[in-house]
């Protein structure tokens, strides 16, 4: 298909990406949207434990390098939707706190305030019908016991994009946290934001896309004009929205500035890819005597004055799911007893930014790109989460619950994020408050490489937030220019 004329180009349909689509979209826009992996299917496979998790059908394979350069495998997916499809669906605000910096953790500052972006969080609730589910009786029991020990905890409802339906149907409920939806039970990038502007003629949906470069004016190279796609296609429109997550968008900007000599010249262009962000992760399975019957479980997130950049959810995952995080040396049978008797919970502690953590573009054709992280850069993270592990461990054995953890390493991307920040100044980040790359025309970015902090929840609602709010500021450019005829060729 060859669109019409074109006001944008979007490189991803996750979170921002279909975001900032949605809204170019629903201001009269004419936006092809490019995704490099393809729908996903219905067929239920995206439920199935043995075909998602044991054998990682639906992950990219698509190998990297570690700061050693040991070759290493990220966990990232590549389908329409992106990682929402496969998000445990946990949709929190950032705290207005977390907006400002922190110099004690190593947090860098948002050049906008929680109030800048409230309405957009307001905006993206409604969109994703983010709701709060009753806390179950087995999950009360160990709150209950947790935050009653004076030691500082406290509980809050989980705001969810599930739909409510969700508890009539077990097999869904019990597979939505890393799993696809079949039915539509979750509310992800697709369901909630692309079936509202499905079949409208403004928009060109290319699935199986994958962008290999960015293409610059002829003599003005600051200005981007349109992309190149794996196919040998280019596209061009005024505007290009870089949305394919924190550790592919830097790289086709890093890709771009190299070849055409304005790695050197941009002083934004020497902190691409760095201060990458991964949060400081451990799965954590506490077990008791009693059996375990709570189907949704993920009601309830947790948090702790004495570490205030920590936080921890219930996983969602049943007994058979809990079962493959007990160690391999314990025999299958037994391992699947005592996950009938566990709860997974989830710790997350906000790791600082720091430049030398950073994803770096394959050198040359054919070769890797580099994961370059170590959380010992940010040693107060790291002090933090593992007091946080030890004091829920304290909190888990009064409540009758011994437990044992496995920390989630550098290829679980779930949360990447800070590899294009923005901030008000070219010298320290990437991108501007409204998602213009500093000192260049045409080329934003939507997704989670612009978060300066990686809070202490998940980051997904403040990406769509952040989404929406570009799609609504590019809209009020109208019109982007007057030369929007762009073309597939």
């Amino acid at each position: 298909m060859t669109p019409p004329g074109l006001d944008a180009i979007v490189i991803g349909s996750g979170a921002g990406g279909a975001a900032v689509t949605y809204k170019l979209i629903r201001a009269g826009l004419r936006v092809a949207l490019l995704e490099k992996g393809p729908r996903l299917p219905t067929d239920g496979s995206t439920l199935d434990i043995q075909r998602v998790v044991h054998n990682g059908e639906f992950l990219s394979r698509e190998p990297w390098l570690d700061r050693s350069g040991n070759r290493i495998m990220p966990e990232e997916h590549f389908n329409l939707g992106g990682k929402t499809k496969w998000y445990g669906a946990a949709l929190l605000r950032f705290s207005p706190h977390e907006f400002a910096a922190d110099a004690a953790h190593g947090c860098l500052s948002w050049p906008l305030s929680y109030r800048d972006i409230e309405a957009y969080y307001v905006e993206a609730e409604r969109l994703l019908a983010v709701r709060e589910f009753a806390i179950e009786p087995d999950l009360k029991r160990i709150v209950d016991r947790i935050t009653g020990n004076q030691a500082g905890w406290r509980a809050e409802p989980m705001p969810m994009g599930l739909a409510g339906s969700i508890v009539h149907d077990v097999a869904e409920a019990r597979h939505f946290d890393g799993f696809a939806s079949v039915r539509s039970l979750k509310s992800d990038a697709e369901q909630s934001l692309l079936s509202r502007i499905a079949g409208n003629p403004s928009l060109t949906l290319l699935t199986g896309t994958e962008v290999v470069s960015l293409l610059g004016e002829p003599g003005l190279p600051q200005r981007v004009v349109g992309v190149s796609t794996a196919d040998g296609h280019r596209l061009f429109a005024p505007n290009v929205i870089l949305a394919g997550g924190a550790m592919h968008s830097p790289r086709l900007l890093q890709r771009y500035l190299e070849n055409s000599a304005l790695a050197t010249r941009l002083p934004a262009a020497q902190q691409l890819g760095r201060n990458l962000k991964l949060h400081l992760l451990t799965a954590m399975v506490a077990v008791s005597p009693a059996r375990k019957t709570d189907l949704i479980r993920k009601t309830t997130v947790l948090l702790n004055a004495r570490h205030p950049h920590s936080s921890v959810q219930p996983l969602g995952f049943d007994s058979e799911l809990l079962a493959t995080l007990i160690p391999g040396f314990v025999p299958r049978t037994l391992a699947n007893i005592i996950g009938a008797r566990a709860y997974g919970f989830f710790l997350q502690t906000e790791d600082s930014s720091h430049a030398l953590n950073r994803v770096v573009d394959a050198p040359q054709a054919g070769g890797l790109p580099t994961f370059d992280y170590d959380e010992s850069r940010t040693p107060g993270a790291q002090k933090e989460h593992r007091a946080f592990t030890r004091t829920l461990q304290r909190a888990l054995i009064r409540a009758g619950c011994v437990s044992f953890t496995k920390r989630i390493g550098i290829t679980g991307t779930a949360h990447v994020c800070g590899t294009m920040l923005c901030g008000q100044d070219a010298r320290d980040s990437v991108v501007d408050a409204n998602g213009a790359v500093h000192g260049m025309q045409g080329v934003f970015v939507a997704d989670g490489s612009i978060l300066p902090r990686s809070s202490r929840v998940n980051p997904s609602l403040t990406i769509y937030a952040w989404g929406l709010r570009l799609g609504d500021f590019l809209a009020r450019q109208r019109p982007l220019t007057t030369t929007a005829n762009a073309a597939l060729v």
